[in-house]
């Protein structure tokens, strides 16, 4: 009898409704800055959910490409498979973390008047949802706001960088290219 109850619970949880649920920020940092951000799979510091990944710098994703990450939550590594980019606009990965759960994470980015919206997309399946959702959420409803605060801050920092730079002198690089041009006519 009580394997009965333990089928019919179980059937019933499997076939749970999809969790689903996107979160967006506006930026003011361009599309192209926001895409390198999420286009670089090295560095997570920003994300609330993750702490590193197996990435080796550089490395743009394509579909297929399979990396680990580390959980903030949880001391597990999970397995990311990319499905699907369009440069500048979707990276759509699949999380491969524990048995009875099967998260699809989709980041969008888009320009608006108002600035760039970034959209981070999460759909959990299976009958671990319920309680990983209940867990993930308040950490999920932070990565677009916190993907769109990091952008801004690399902005800051290279105007800051930039404002720090000595300007080069106009009147001696002109001069410099004049004799450069007049050696290699003369010479």
């Amino acid at each position: 009898m009580l394997g009965f109850w333990f089928r019919l619970s179980h059937r019933n949880l499997i076939q749970l409704p999809p969790l689903a649920e996107t979160f967006q920020a506006v930026s003011s940092a361009s599309v192209d800055v926001l895409w390198r951000k999420v286009m670089n799979l090295a560095d997570v510091s920003w994300h609330p959910l993750l702490v590193s990944t197996n990435v080796p710098k550089g490395l743009i994703p394509k579909p297929g490409l399979i990396y680990q990450a580390v959980s903030r939550l949880f001391p597990i590594t999970i397995r990311i498979f990319v499905e699907k980019v369009l440069p500048k606009e979707l990276l759509s990965v699949r999380i491969l973390a524990l048995p009875g759960i099967e998260e699809r994470v989709t980041y969008r980015v888009e320009s608006t008047l108002c600035g760039t919206r970034v959209s981070y997309s999460v759909t959990l399946r299976g009958w671990l949802s319920p309680l990983i959702w209940s867990l993930i959420r308040p950490y999920a409803a932070r990565v677009a706001a916190e993907l769109a605060h990091a952008a801004e801050q690399e902005v800051q920092t290279l105007l800051t960088i930039d404002r720090k730079l000595p300007k080069p002198n106009q009147d001696l690089l002109g001069v410099l290219l004049v004799v450069a041009i007049g050696h290699q006519w003369g010479g």
